[in-house]
Formats: structure tokens, C-alpha cells, sequence
């Protein structure tokens, strides 16, 4: 572990990276609809994939959004949402959605920086996300079933295993990163802020980007 501040070895290439995080996007006033997302990093061991041995070591904690909702349904995300007027700052937005989507405990989360701000067109949002080291984990679960179907932790190591890994395919032509993760599909933004802490954590494997599949139509909502 860090000497100082208890965060673990395994963080530090992630932890590292932050000082050079990008070139933020920036926006006109009337385009700025400010959101944050909280990338969590925990360590868990959980059962492994098929009933085979369980599997340790870093994970990321993820939500899968509720079938019903007319925005992005059924998609896996990171927990977060938009700016309030009552938030400190936007690692305060993204941990006061995390909590009201998964109950989390903020207290036993550790704060590790910021990525740049990811401008998302369709939506007119500009999305910042926070990086956060879950330095003393708390139970976890579905506060609302209308917003949130489940709520997820992912080992990075599946994340990063190329047979997991494929580029997906838009009906309107865009294509990018995709995760299978057994049944569940991660894609878009969110696929792409993965592939990142990925790269940016030291965790990224050469994976064949010839691999393509098309988005299921169960994922594509009105936005």
C-alpha cells in the first residue's frame, strides 16, 4: 500500500496518470449541462464466472439501468447523474447519486481525482468522471426498481480479457468499444471511460477490434 494515505500499490499507475488527465472540453454557458459519474475501484472475491472459482482481486462498481426507463434502458453504467445547485463540487454530485442509486456509504469513499469532462452531444451533457478508491466498502444494493435493476461489481481482470471484448456497432453507423460480461452488455460512453481506466490503470490487453457485434435492440431507447 501507499505509506501515506493507505491507498493500494495496484492504484498507483491509475493514481499516476491523473496528473495528466486530459484536455478538458469546454462549452459555451448555454450548452453546459454539468454531470458526474462515479468510477469506483474496490476489491472484492466473487463468485466466478458459470459457478467456476471465485474470482479476486480489483473490480468497479457499475449499475444496470431499469428496462423500463425511456433513456438509455437496460444499459450498464457507472452511478452518477447531474449537477444540483445544493453539490459542493462534482465529486459530490457523483457520490450523492451513488448513493441515492445504490445506497452506498460516502464516508468509506476516498475522493482519487478527476478524468477530463467528456462532452455528450445527444444529451447536451457534459459528463466529468471521478475516480474513487472504496477504502472501506458498504452494503450495496437497488434503492429505487424504477431507475435501477441491479447493481453490479465487475472484476477489472474480466473487463481486460480479450475474449470479452468487442467493437459495436451502431444502427446509425457509429462504432466503439463494447464489453460482454457474461449476458450483460457495457457500451458507449460508458464502454469508453472503462477502455480508459484500462489504458490509464496499466490493466489494457491487446484485444482483436475486428470482433464486431451489433447493439441489441433492447439497449437502444429514445436517447
Amino acid at each position: 500500500m501507499s505509506p501515506d494515505d493507505g491507498v493500494p500499490a495496484w492504484l498507483d499507475t491509475l493514481r499516476n496518470s491523473l496528473d495528466d488527465p486530459g484536455t478538458p472540453h469546454t462549452f459555451t454557458e448555454e450548452e453546459r449541462r454539468p454531470a458526474a459519474v462515479l468510477i469506483l475501484l474496490g476489491e472484492d472475491t466473487l463468485p466466478g464466472p458459470d459457478g467456476g472459482a471465485p474470482v479476486g482481486g480489483p473490480d468497479l462498481l457499475f449499475i444496470e439501468r431499469a428496462a423500463g426507463l425511456r433513456s438509455h434502458p437496460g444499459q450498464v453504467a457507472f452511478p452518477g447523474g447531474g449537477y444540483e445547485p445544493g453539490d459542493h463540487d462534482l465529486a459530490d454530485t457523483a457520490l450523492r447519486e451513488s448513493v441515492e442509486e445504490t445506497g452506498l456509504d460516502r464516508d468509506g469513499v476516498q475522493v482519487l481525482g478527476e478524468l477530463a469532462t467528456i462532452e455528450v452531444p445527444i444529451s447536451g451533457y457534459q459528463v466529468t468522471p471521478v475516480l474513487g478508491w472504496w477504502r472501506r466498502p458498504s452494503p450495496i444494493g437497488v434503492v429505487d426498481p424504477g431507475e435501477v435493476a441491479a447493481v453490479l461489481r465487475i472484476p477489472i481482470a474480466r473487463l481486460a480479457d480479450p475474449e470479452n471484448r468487442f467493437t459495436m456497432t451502431h444502427p446509425s453507423g457509429r462504432y466503439g468499444p463494447g464489453f460482454f460480461i457474461g449476458e450483460l452488455l457495457i457500451w458507449g460512453l460508458t464502454a469508453y471511460m472503462v477502455d480508459g481506466v484500462l489504458t490509464r490503470g496499466g490493466w489494457q490487453q491487446p484485444w482483436d477490434r475486428r470482433r464486431t457485434k451489433n447493439i441489441p435492440d433492447r439497449y437502444l431507447g429514445r436517447v
